[in-house]
């Protein structure tokens, strides 16, 4: 029997939140270029300020936790007040942190998000970090690997040497943007071995080449899937998500719900998703536990405050089946 049921590697933060005064003669929205704009040189005046712990691993950790699974993370933090928080908030949450590694010459990862008009723009620091890997892996069912910084190479080697040499471990595998500028053939040793795959529509785009895929989801699920992981699961903001599963198509919707705050919204859609799959339910339930813990958590500033316990997702996914959120084969 394993240790844990999942293993989460990949990088954490202290997240940042700065509101800006919704005025336009400070601050104006060029929406046609996407565009957020300030008067340089300028003191710009914020109404509200929030810090929070985040990171797609810490955020997996966490989301994956609250929902029954026994999580232990391996990360590689710097020896500092961030490095401190990020662990005792692991350790509150009952993430095992016993893989994770301090270095004091160097510091923990920090980002600062400016939300403005319900969208959010960031600014993401990573200190050049050698990761560190455990010598002797403690043992899991499933691993979840994420975001890293620009070291990542040499971390998601080992994880897929340790892999191939543990096949009955299932790999769940979601890029972040560092990832995704290199390009895939960087990333083909981790696709080939994954058995899930969490990317949203642009970063499905970018690995598959496909552009322009709205209205072409299964060719979009075909393209993904061709690059090696047995289920890609692709999620579209408020069109919901999709995916292909045992040779069928399965479109999910969203929650009716109003967004607060977007950060997370994507880790808490996987940690939600992949819990149900660890406790062997199928993918209906799975999707839609996924929209669920996604939809609770853009209702809240930061990534984690929003993540759903067992009981909470209870809740919420008899809300979401009263509300005719369904999923659905297309």
């Amino acid at each position: 029997m394993s240790e844990f049921d999942l293993l989460t590697i990949g990088d954490a933060s202290l997240d940042a939140f700065i509101f800006p005064t919704e005025t336009e003669t400070l601050c104006q929205l060029n929406d046609k270029d996407c565009l957020i704009c300030f008067s340089y040189g300028d003191k710009i005046p914020i109404r509200d300020l929030e810090f929070s712990i985040g990171g797609n691993a810490a955020n997996n950790g966490v989301g994956t936790q609250r929902l029954g699974i026994k999580n232990s993370t391996i990360l590689t933090l710097g020896a500092d007040k961030i490095g401190d928080q990020i662990v005792e908030t692991l350790m509150k949450e009952g993430v095992d942190v016993s893989h994770v590694y301090r270095l004091p010459e160097k510091r923990s990862n920090y980002s600062l998000a400016i939300n403005y008009s319900g969208e959010r723009t960031m600014f993401t620091y990573k200190d050049e970090i050698n990761y560190k890997f455990p010598e002797e892996m403690p043992s899991a069912s499933w691993i979840y690997l994420t975001s890293a910084g620009d070291d990542f190479e040499s971390i998601y080697t080992r994880v897929v040497d340790w892999v191939k040499s543990h096949p009955d471990v299932k790999l769940v595998f979601n890029p972040g943007s560092r990832q995704l500028r290199v390009g895939v053939e960087k990333l083909k040793n981790v696709l080939s071995i994954a058995t899930i795959l969490y990317i949203n529509r642009e970063e499905a785009e970018k690995l598959s080449g496909r552009t322009e895929s709205t209205g072409k989801d299964k060719e979009l699920l075909d393209a993904v899937a061709a690059l090696g992981p047995k289920i890609p699961i692709i999620t579209d903001g408020v069109n919901g998500s999709f995916t292909l599963f045992e040779g069928k198509y399965y479109q999910a919707g969203v929650m009716p719900v109003d967004s607060f705050e977007r950060t997370g919204a994507g880790d808490a859609f996987g940690s939600g998703c992949l819990a149900a799959l660890i406790k062997g339910k199928n993918i209906d339930e799975a999707l839609l536990q996924g929209t669920v813990n996604s939809a609770s958590v853009i209702g809240y500033i930061g990534a984690q405050k929003g993540l759903l316990t067992g009981e909470g997702m209870q809740t919420w996914m008899a809300r979401a089946k009263s509300s005719g959120v369904e999923v659905k084969e297309f």
